[in-house]
C-alpha cells in the first residue's frame, strides 16, 4: 500500500479575517474535531493560551495534525495581528504550501499585501480562501477582480473548475501552455499542480468558515492539487520556534528537511542529545522514536538552539523582513531589581526573538524592541503570568541601525598576562536588507580550524553595536581574514574578547552611516484632496510615484520614514472626513533623513561604552595595557591583510603597465 503524502501548510491572514475559524472548520470537516470551537467563545482548538482565549486573537503559531484519505496535513495556524508578524514569518520558512485567508467583507488590506510579498520572498505556493462571503454586501466578482489587480493575475476561481473560462484563465498565465491549449483544447491536472507549485497560479475559494460553506470543496482541492516535496537522505533540519511546556521543559520546534531524526542522537555542535520527539496537535502530543523528512515536531533536551537555526545539511536562512521598529523603556516596580528580572526576560526573548531585550548600561534601564502597542500589552500580561511582576512601559522610540560605507580591516587583540588572541576581520558594506553576513577566508595554516569556528560563533552570537548611536549594525559582510593563538596561553574567552574588539575597531576605522526604518505606503483620498496629501508626504521627507485614480479617489504610492509617518492615519481620517485610507507596510531600512540630529540626541560616546570596547589589550613586561582603537595598527602582531591585498593589486597593475610599455616600444622599433 502506497504511503499517504504529507504536506505542511500554514494559514495566514490579516487580523479578523477568520483564519482560526477556518482552521477549526478544516479540523471538523476532516473528522478530527467533534465540535467546532469559536474564537469569540474562547474555545478554539488552536488558541491554547489563556491570553489568546481572553483576547480572541492568535498570538503564537500552533500546530494541528489532520488525517484525511488522500493525505496527512500538518496545519500551522499563525498570528494575524501585524504586531506578531515575526512569529508568522519564522513559520513561513518551514511551509510546503500556504493558505491566505482574506475577509470578503474587507478585501485586500495593507497587512495582506505584506503577507503576499513575504510568500513571494519565501517562494511558497499559495491557496486563497475568501471568507465571510455570507455577510451582506460581499460581491464575488468584484473581490476576484481586486485579487487579480492587487495580488496576481494568476488568482483563479476554482469554483468555476471544468468551464472553458477556467482553463483559459490558467492558460493565460504561461505562454507555452497557452500555445498548447489553443492547439489541443486541454490542460492536464498534473500541469495545474505544477503551475500551483511554481506560483504561476493561485487557486481561490469563496465561502464561510463559520457556516462551513465552501470548506469541503477547498479541502478536497487542497488534497488533490498539492505535491509532496522530495528530501535528501542526509539529515537536515530548520528550527522555527522555541517554547516551554507546562512543566518548564524547553521545546525546540523544527522541520526535518533531510534524512531521519532519532531520539538520543546529537544534532547540534554541543554534545546534547534529543530526549523526546513530540508531534503536537493543539495542546496534546504523541511521542515517537523516529521521524522522517518533511515532518514538524518539537524536541526536548536541547538548551542552545535558536529560531532560524539550520542543522545538519540544511543551509541558508533569511534576514527577517518584519523587524521591530520601536523601542520602549521597561519600568519595573520599586521592589523588583533589574538584575533579578533580566535573566527571566532573556528566557522570554529566547522564545520570542523579535522582543530584543536590551540592558542599557549607560541609562541603567531595560529596553524592549517590539512591533507595536498590542504586542506591548501582551508582553505585560506574559510577564505578569510567568513571573508575577507588574511592569509598565515608557514612550516608544524608533529603532535605528548602523552600517558602513567603505571597506575596512578591523583588528582586535586581547593579551592580559597569560592570555592571548588576535583577530583580523575584513568588513564590507552590503546592499540594503542584506543583514550581517559572516564568512571566512583564513587559511588553516595561519589559524587552526577550531579557533576559526570559535571566532565565527562569537560573530554570530550577539547583535554588534555601531559607533554613531550604539544601534545594531546591519548590511555588512564580516570576513575572518587572519588570526593568531598562543600554544600555551590562549583560552576560549580570549577569542571572544578579540573578536568583539575587532568588530568595534573596524567600525571606528570605517565611515559609518545611520539607517532608519521606512514604510511603503498606499494612500487613498478623494481627488480634491490629493494636493494636501502630496504636500504632507513631502514634509515627511517621503517620495511617491505619479498619482493614480480609482473612481472618485486618488491613489498615492511611495515610501516615507516611519518616524515622520507615525500617527498620520488619524490625520488622513480627519481631513478626508473618514473617506481616506492609509495602508503601510515596512519597507526595510535606508539612510536616515536627519542623521546629525539623531546622533546628537543619542549622546552616545563609543569610547566610553565599556560593554563594547573599541581598543585592544597588549602585554609588555608581564603586564597588560590598553591601546586606543586608532593606535592598534601600530601594535598588532600580524600584518594587515587589507594593506597586503592593496600592495598586490598595485604591483599587478604596475607589472601590467610595464609589460604594455615594453610591447609598445617593440612595436615602435
Amino acid at each position: 500500500m502506497k504511503n499517504k503524502k504529507h504536506i505542511v501548510t500554514g494559514i495566514l491572514a490579516h487580523v479578523d479575517a477568520g483564519k482560526t475559524t477556518l482552521s477549526e472548520a478544516i479540523l471538523y470537516t476532516a473528522g478530527n474535531l467533534r465540535k467546532i470551537g469559536r474564537v469569540d467563545n474562547g474555545d478554539a482548538f488552536l488558541d491554547t493560551y489563556e491570553l489568546e482565549r481572553s483576547r480572541g486573537i492568535t498570538i503564537f503559531s500552533k500546530q494541528a495534525e489532520v488525517s484525511m484519505n488522500e493525505m496527512d496535513l500538518t496545519l500551522l495556524d499563525t498570528p494575524g495581528h501585524v504586531d506578531f508578524s515575526a512569529e508568522m514569518e519564522r513559520t513561513l520558512q518551514v511551509l510546503d504550501y500556504a493558505v491566505l485567508v482574506i475577509s470578503g467583507a474587507d478585501g485586500v488590506q495593507g497587512h495582506t499585501l505584506t503577507l503576499w510579498s513575504l510568500l513571494e520572498r519565501y517562494k511558497i505556493p499559495t491557496f486563497l480562501f475568501i471568507n465571510k462571503m455570507d455577510q451582506d454586501g460581499t460581491q464575488k466578482d468584484q473581490l476576484l477582480k481586486e485579487l487579480q489587480e492587487r495580488l496576481s493575475s494568476g488568482c483563479i476561481d476554482f469554483g468555476e473548475k471544468g468551464s472553458d473560462e477556467f482553463y483559459e484563465m490558467i492558460a493565460m498565465e504561461d505562454e507555452a501552455l497557452l500555445d498548447y491549449y489553443l492547439e489541443s483544447g486541454e490542460i492536464t491536472e498534473s500541469k495545474i499542480r505544477e503551475m500551483i507549485a511554481e506560483r504561476k497560479i493561485f487557486p481561490c475559494f469563496f465561502g464561510s468558515a463559520l457556516k462551513l460553506q465552501g470548506v469541503n470543496e477547498f479541502l478536497s482541492d487542497l488534497a488533490f492539487y498539492t505535491e509532496e516535496r522530495e528530501y535528501p537522505e542526509e539529515f537536515g533540519a530548520r528550527i522555527f520556534k522555541i517554547t516551554r511546556d507546562e512543566n518548564g521543559n524547553r521545546l525546540t520546534h523544527l522541520k526535518v528537511t533531510g534524512g531521519n531524526l532519532k531520539v538520543k542522537t546529537v544534532i547540534t555542535e554541543s554534545d546534547e542529545k534529543i530526549n523526546q520527539i513530540r508531534i503536537y496537535s493543539g495542546e496534546k502530543y504523541e511521542t515517537v522514536n523516529e521521524l522522517q523528512a518533511g515532518r514538524i515536531c518539537a524536541v526536548t533536551g536541547l538548551s542552545d538552539t535558536i529560531p532560524g537555526q539550520c542543522l545538519g545539511a540544511e543551509q541558508g536562512g533569511y534576514e527577517p523582513v518584519l523587524e521591530p521598529v520601536l523601542t520602549y523603556q521597561m519600568i519595573l516596580p520599586e521592589e523588583t531589581s533589574a538584575s533579578v528580572i533580566l535573566p527571566k526576560l532573556r528566557q522570554l526573548e529566547e522564545e520570542e526573538p523579535e522582543l530584543h531585550i536590551i540592558w542599557n548600561e549607560e541609562l541603567q534601564e531595560i529596553q524592549v524592541q517590539i512591533m507595536g502597542e498590542v504586542q506591548l500589552e501582551i508582553l505585560k500580561s506574559l510577564i505578569k503570568e510567568r513571573f508575577d511582576v507588574d511592569v509598565e512601559f515608557g514612550q516608544g522610540n524608533i529603532v535605528y541601525k548602523e552600517t558602513i560605507a567603505d571597506v575596512v580591516e578591523g583588528v582586535g587583540h586581547f593579551e592580559p598576562l597569560r592570555h592571548y588572541a588576535e583577530v583580523h576581520l575584513l568588513m564590507e558594506p552590503l546592499e540594503r536588507g542584506s543583514g550581517v553576513v559572516i564568512d571566512t577566508q583564513c587559511s588553516e595554516d595561519v589559524l587552526d580550524k577550531n579557533w576559526q569556528r570559535l571566532i565565527i560563533t562569537h560573530l554570530l552570537e550577539r547583535d554588534h553595536r555601531g559607533v554613531l548611536t550604539g544601534a545594531p549594525i546591519t548590511d555588512i559582510k564580516i570576513t575572518l581574514a587572519a588570526g593568531r593563538a598562543h600554544q600555551k596561553h590562549t583560552e576560549g574567552g580570549d577569542f571572544r574578547q578579540a573578536t568583539y574588539r575587532a568588530v568595534r575597531q573596524g567600525l571606528r576605522m570605517a565611515q559609518s552611516v545611520l539607517l532608519e526604518p521606512y514604510y511603503k505606503f498606499r494612500l487613498e483620498v478623494p481627488q480634491q484632496m490629493i494636493g494636501r496629501a502630496m504636500t504632507d508626504i513631502e514634509k515627511m521627507q517621503g517620495t511617491f510615484d505619479t498619482p493614480d485614480t480609482a473612481g472618485e479617489m486618488s491613489v498615492l504610492q511611495g515610501i516615507a520614514p516611519v518616524s515622520t509617518m507615525q500617527g498620520y492615519q488619524k490625520e488622513v481620517l480627519a481631513y478626508s472626513k473618514g473617506m481616506g485610507r492609509l495602508f503601510t507596510t515596512l519597507n526595510g531600512y535606508d539612510i536616515c533623513h536627519n542623521e546629525e540630529e539623531i546622533i546628537e540626541a543619542s549622546g552616545y560616546d563609543p569610547d566610553r561604552d565599556l560593554e563594547n570596547p573599541c581598543g585592544s589589550v597588549f602585554c609588555s613586561h608581564g603586564a597588560g595595557y590598553n591601546v586606543a582603537w586608532n593606535e592598534v595598527p601600530e601594535h598588532m602582531h600580524l600584518e594587515s591583510v587589507l594593506a597586503k591585498e592593496i600592495e598586490e593589486e598595485e604591483f599587478d597593475e604596475l607589472t601590467q603597465r610595464r609589460a604594455y610599455i615594453e610591447e609598445e616600444s617593440i612595436d615602435t622599433e
